[in-house]
């Protein structure tokens, strides 16, 4: 792992042994990308393009006809200098100007990683697992600088990015447009992969060349949202899911965001990512600072799978953070689909009891615990016990679940507001609205105003005093409105902008101090299920419910979009009951099962009322689950059929030791020509022998993952199987 720079060529090299950056200061003014990829020795000029004197092209040195920043490979390019591809930074004067010239001026080079002030980021345990580069552009005339940050690992294949903007003068400045990363890529023959959906349909991979144009993923709902997630992949048209080159973006950010691929006149690709500037503005007063969030950027020369792989193992051991980010994750029971906002007391206690005997681990009180909560138009905000509903009251409730051999956990959602509720009758300045207007009503909620200080106090303290009472060790996170009347009494008129953003970092606030406070709670997000399934939110909370839909067919095609980029520790997977509850559709329940087990397992439903002979199997999908869970959750994971694609679909997981193997197969519908193909498994060692736990039997590795395995086709709608392999030594029979 080394940063350099080269003093001949102006240039500076970032190179890990697995993948190099590169980029130079041209004309002693301009940075100039040289290349992302596969690590290379060097980068010198034999690989860049040409420049001509072409037309309307302006000549930032007038006497430089062929050079313009019209057709230079930029790395932060700004606005008004002849450039008229997308800017990656837009910047104000106090008298309204926007024509800025940032040069280069210098630059540095740390061990370690810098922190984000208030925001989440990956992280270096110690020094010597990373070195940044930071390099420095000013505008002296506007007497402001901005601070480019790159970050390498030593055992990841992954640079980190984000930008910082100070205000050295004595007048404001407005940022308008502050893009995390921007990268001028050679070329245009790549496809772009990003992934789309709704609420109950997350994660939906969708692969287009690029053309002559832009392909634009973002969001404007206060949230990373359903509809669209925080990333953009590019890849090379051969490219697939084990070959090829891929090139891999995500924000590290839960808010609104813009990632921007944008084909160029020349054959030339510029990558942006950043907070969507529709609903991010920044007045930076004199001697302040502002940071923006981070990106992370992936080079994988072994295809989609090879990207996911370095997203896998870095959110899991250095995004996510406290005691559970290496502790197994226990198997769960929610209340919701048993009782709904029927919740109470006894019923509680006699599934509990239920719940225990099957190997449970930890109950989950969901949403109508709380006073007035008898459905979803009222109370959000009053988080008081419902002492009718508990009259023992939560915290003897906790105690009780304990006294059975389990852990206790709770529901919260703690961003909203009922307008029928004390909170916004004490205190209804305390919601996101226009004061013009009379907010907009979503699921009977207002979103409460976490850019002001105050608000963020209270979130805190309601929900810690029952924390810290009951003796809380899992919260659900739950945010089920996106935002709408942007608009802040608390913030200046002037500031306005400013809310989308402040509220992230007010959010983000909340989260540290709690976490900080409870460093016991495993906390779980959810955003009527993946709404906000983003790496922002891993920092705080290291898993989340991936969807609302727990219909396991639906579930399929969600995990494995999920998986292209987070690992499977931080999905939450329910087996729920049956017709579901969203699509009505039954599925037997070892299906349901075996496609929850590759996740963070738990259950939804009523064990009281099931028979006992689904009581017993339920028993046996959890001893077999804690069995091979620490595969599950720590291993490898490789995709190998895509339901979203057709019929079939496919993984395994491989343990962090080689040693165990467990394959996941699914076929959705029953067909009349008994499709009888073979799945090849992946992350084997070929010379390796591996014994089938099922019959005894041994198959090489090199036979698994060439030849592979054909499993018997069954006249039944929604099969599934589980494979677990045990490696034993080298492969002679």
């Amino acid at each position: 792992m080394e940063i350099k720079y080269n003093r001949q060529e102006n240039a500076f090299m970032l190179n890990n042994g697995h993948v190099s950056y590169a980029f130079s200061v041209e004309q002693d003014r301009y940075l100039m990308h040289r290349y992302f990829g596969r690590s290379i020795r060097e980068c010198s000029r034999i690989s860049q393009p040409y420049f001509f004197d072409r037309g309307f092209c302006s000549n930032p040195i007038p006497e430089e006809r062929t050079f313009s920043l019209d057709t230079l490979p930029q790395e932060y390019p700004d606005m008004n200098q002849g450039d008229f591809r997308n800017p990656a930074y837009v910047i104000q004067t106090a008298d309204g100007r926007r024509v800025t010239r940032f040069y280069y001026k210098d630059y540095r080079i740390m061990n370690g990683k810098p922190e984000l002030a208030g925001l989440p980021s990956v992280y270096a345990e110690e020094e010597s697992e990373a070195m940044a580069l930071c390099v420095t552009l000013e505008d002296e005339t506007m007497n402001a600088r901005i601070e480019l940050y790159y970050t390498i690992f030593r055992d990841y294949d992954a640079i980190c990015r984000h930008v910082e903007v100070v205000n050295q003068g004595d007048q404001e400045l407005y940022l308008e447009r502050l893009m995390s990363m921007s990268m001028d890529l050679p070329g245009t023959d790549y496809d772009v992969l990003t992934m789309t959906g709704g609420h109950m349909d997350e994660k939906n991979i969708n692969r287009r060349p690029l053309c002559s144009d832009a392909v634009v993923a973002e969001s404007i709902r206060g949230c990373s949202s359903p509809q669209a997630t925080p990333c953009l992949i590019l890849m090379e048209k051969e490219a697939g899911e084990s070959y090829g080159q891929v090139w891999g973006i995500n924000f590290v950010y839960s808010g609104d965001f813009q990632a921007v691929a944008q084909a160029g006149q020349y054959k030339s690709t510029r990558v942006q990512m950043g907070m969507n500037p529709l609903t991010f503005g920044w007045s930076l007063k004199a001697q302040e600072r502002f940071v923006s969030p981070e990106t992370v950027m992936v080079y994988s020369g072994e295809g989609l799978n090879g990207m996911s792989q370095t997203f896998h193992e870095l959110y899991r051991k250095r995004l996510c953070r406290g005691k559970h980010r290496d502790q197994i994750r226990p198997v769960l029971l929610n209340s919701w689909e048993a009782f709904g906002f029927e919740v109470d007391e006894e019923k509680c206690l006699s599934l509990a009891i239920e719940a225990a005997k099957l190997g449970v681990e930890l109950f989950v009180v969901d949403d109508g615990w709380f006073k007035n909560r008898m459905d979803d138009k009222k109370a959000l905000g009053d988080w008081v016990e419902d002492k009718e509903k508990f009259p023992s009251g939560i915290c003897q409730l906790a105690e009780s679940i304990r006294e059975i051999g389990m852990e206790f956990g709770i529901w919260f959602e703690p961003e909203m507001i009922s307008p029928d509720s004390d909170l916004y009758r004490s205190h209804p300045d305390w919601v996101i609205r226009s004061p013009r207007h009379a907010p907009v009503l979503s699921r009977y909620q207002y979103v409460l105003d976490l850019s002001n200080p105050e608000v963020c106090d209270y979130v805190v303290r309601s929900m810690s005093g029952l924390l810290e009472a009951a003796k809380i060790t899992y919260v659900k996170w739950d945010m089920n409105r996106h935002m709408t009347d942007l608009g802040s009494s608390y913030l200046e008129g002037s500031r306005q902008r400013e809310l989308s953003h402040r509220y992230m970092l007010g959010l983000y606030s909340i989260l540290e101090r709690l976490n900080q406070m409870f460093p016991e709670v495993l906390f779980e997000g959810c955003s009527s299920g993946g709404g906000r399934y983003d790496a922002g939110m891993l920092y705080y909370m290291p898993q989340t419910w991936t969807s609302d839909n727990s219909d396991a067919v639906c579930r399929m095609k969600i995990q494995y979009g999920t998986s292209i980029l987070f690992p499977p520790v931080t999905m939450g997977a329910h087996v729920s009951v049956v017709p579901n509850l969203q699509v009505g559709r039954v599925t037997p329940l070892d299906t349901r099962f075996a496609v929850a087990m590759s996740g963070n397992l738990g259950y939804e439903m009523d064990f009281c009322h099931l028979p006992e002979e689904e009581k017993e199997e339920i028993r046996e999908q959890i001893a077999f689950y804690k069995d091979i869970r620490e595969v599950v959750q720590k291993g490898r994971f490789y995709r190998l059929l895509n339901p979203q694609e057709g019929n079939r679909a496919a993984w395994n997981f491989v343990s962090e030791d080689g040693n165990t193997v467990v394959y996941c197969y699914y076929q959705i519908l029953s067909e009349a020509v008994r499709v009888n193909l073979p799945v090849r498994l992946k992350g084997l060692d070929l010379d390796g022998l591996y014994r089938l736990q099922e019959n005894g039997s041994y198959y090489g590795g090199d036979e698994l993952m060439y030849a592979g395995i054909t499993s018997e086709p069954v006249r039944k709608d929604f099969t599934s199987h589980i494979y677990i392999f045990k490696k034993e030594g080298g492969n002679e029979r």
